[in-house]
């Protein structure tokens, strides 16, 4: 069976096709589509955000589709950058942009500055929606560490870790990772 999973983040993608790699399942992307319009993400919480997106994704295509809306939230930037985590530092920005951003606000504040990845999976088949969610709780340090991951994954060090999670392997994130617990919890509901 084919599931459609609303992204053109290649990062995101190896996660989740990785998590579905020994079912059925196979996971296509946006790129094996005709290009579609700009998703307005207008929704107050990270579920609500992964619902447009599946549902935007599903009526255009007729897919079974698989949405998510992650980011993170640190303490005490009470809860920012919140659903706004891709686009913190302006619409486009890049993931320099965002770390940078990220540091500047966290330079007011003494360490450790206590953070947590969330992530909120959902699959929509035109019908009925599956939401399965999960978090990663850590801390962001102030120095980039590791090539590996994307977005704020160089910051980013994981409860019980010493490194990076740009620092991981793919396979090591993926133990631990918000977005591939919450695609497990997910596959488990429905597979």
């Amino acid at each position: 069976m084919k599931l459609l999973f609303a992204t053109t983040n290649n990062g995101k993608l190896k996660e989740v096709r990785k998590v579905f790699s020994e079912t059925a399942f196979t996971i296509l992307s946006l790129a094996d589509f005709p290009p579609v319009p700009e998703i307005i993400e207008d929704g107050a919480t990270f579920a609500e955000n992964a619902k447009i997106k599946a549902k935007t994704i599903y009526d255009l295509f007729h897919v079974p589709t698989l949405a998510d809306d992650s980011g993170l939230s640190v303490d005490q930037l009470n809860g920012e950058p919140g659903v706004f985590s891709a686009r913190y530092a302006g619409e486009n920005a890049s993931d320099e942009a965002n770390n940078k951003l990220l540091l500047k606000k966290l330079s007011n504040f003494p360490e450790p500055h206590y953070a947590k990845f969330v992530c909120s999976s959902v699959f929509y088949d035109g019908e009925k929606f599956i939401v399965a969610e999960d978090i990663m709780v850590g801390k962001i340090i102030h120095e980039l560490r590791g090539v590996n991951g994307f977005g704020y994954d160089p910051l980013f060090i994981a409860e019980g870790f010493s490194v990076t999670n740009g620092e991981l392997s793919l396979e090591e994130k993926n133990k631990i990772s918000h977005r591939a617990k919450a695609f497990n919890r997910l596959k488990k509901i429905f597979w």
